[in-house]
Formats: structure tokens, sequence, C-alpha cells
């Protein structure tokens, strides 16, 4: 058996952090057998985050094997991650993903993530919501981060809150160093840099959800009162 990643402390944490947990959340892992560096790393980790608490269930994918359930879920990369609510024998998508390992300072964003699809509670403020209540076109958030980067949890979860919230919201955390070609494609030069819908509006650094709103705002031609 390979030695865990999640020490005893940080492993008594999580699961004390766990008691908040309401509704049940269904964990889909994607993962490919070939030129995936992080994939084993990332089913383990899940592995032992998911039997910390009976209201999480961990589903294991091939990215290749199981295309038609990658597609369905709009994954692309692998290592992979959706987190889904649970309803019954459904699992319900809420467009809240991860692309690469969620290791270092990025562990507390999947943390808060499963604490905040099982709340099934965005907390973002009434204006922000009354504007995604509105939306009529899809918004593609890729929030690309470092494990080292600090300040990278804040502008992931803020995403993954909108994504929440919305139906027509995507929301996504790329590890920028596993996918290179996709961090030059947008530019990313420092991180948190959330780009939105394929590089049609940029925020760089962890903005108040104020800034992110705007600039979302902004794309999808809508105006600033």
């Amino acid at each position: 058996m390979s030695e865990k990643l999640l020490n005893e402390d940080i492993a008594r944490q999580v699961q004390e952090a766990f008691g908040q947990l309401a509704e049940p959340v269904e964990v889909l892992y994607f993962g490919r057998k070939e030129a995936c560096d992080y994939c084993d790393d990332t089913q383990q980790l899940l592995e032992e985050v998911v039997a910390l608490s009976d209201k999480l269930n961990l589903q294991v994918y091939d990215l290749d094997e199981d295309a038609v359930v990658a597609n369905q879920y709009k994954v692309d990369k692998a290592p992979g991650i959706v987190l889904a609510g649970r309803d019954g024998e459904k699992a319900q998508d809420f467009g809240i993903r991860y692309a690469g390992i969620p290791a270092g300072h990025e562990f507390s964003s999947l943390i808060q993530g499963l604490l905040l699809v099982s709340s099934r509670e965005s907390g973002l403020n009434s204006a922000t919501r009354d504007f995604l209540g509105g939306l009529t076109e899809p918004v593609q958030l890729q929030v690309f981060v470092t494990p080292t980067c600090p300040y990278c949890p804040r502008a992931v979860i803020l995403a993954h809150q909108m994504a929440l919230e919305s139906p027509l919201v995507e929301a996504e955390m790329v590890e920028a160093t596993e996918f290179p070609e996709l961090s030059d494609r947008f530019g990313v030069s420092g991180v948190p840099h959330t780009t939105i819908n394929s590089g049609a509006g940029t925020v760089i650094g962890a903005a108040p959800e104020e800034h992110l709103l705007a600039e979302i705002m902004r794309v999808t031609s809508k105006v600033v009162n």
C-alpha cells in the first residue's frame, strides 16, 4: 500500500470541517493511463479525502475509455475532477471542475469546493446573484493557478461560487504548470489568472467579487449600472 498523502493532523482537520457537510456530494475523477504525471496522486488524494465523510462518494473514470461520460461533464483534461451534487442515484452537475492536482494551497480550494457544493448555497452578494440569474449566454471561467500560490484559492472559490449560482456558468481550476500549452495560449505569466470565455476577458490576481462580475458583464455585453 502506498504511503498516505494526508498526514493525521490534516486528515483530522478536514474531517472536522466536513462536519459542516449538508447535502451529499458526488466526486467524479477522470484519469488517463499514459502521459499523466499526476493522475495516480490525484486519485489517491481524492480517495483519502472522500473516505473522511459518508456524505462524499467517488466515481473513477478514464478520460479516453469513458469518453461519453467525460463529454457529458465537459472534461477534456487529465487529471480532471468534477464536484457534483448527488440527488438519489443522479449526479447534479453545477459546472464545478478542477484540471490538475489540487495540491499545495489548492488543497484548500478542493475542501472549500466540497463544502460549497454540499451547501447548495453560493454565498454571493445580491447584485451578483441578480446578474447571474439573468444570464442568457454561457460563461466559462478558467482560473489558472499553481500549488505554491497562496492567493489562488480565493479566485478559484469565487469562480466556483458563480458556477453554483448559475447553470450557465462553468468554472474550472487549471493547474498552470500541468497544462503549459493552455497557459501559453492565454498569456498566463502570473497566477491567479482568470480567463473568461476563452480569452474574451481576463482578470489578474485574486480580485474581489465586484471586479470579476464587472469583467463578466463586459464580456457578455451587459451594461454595468
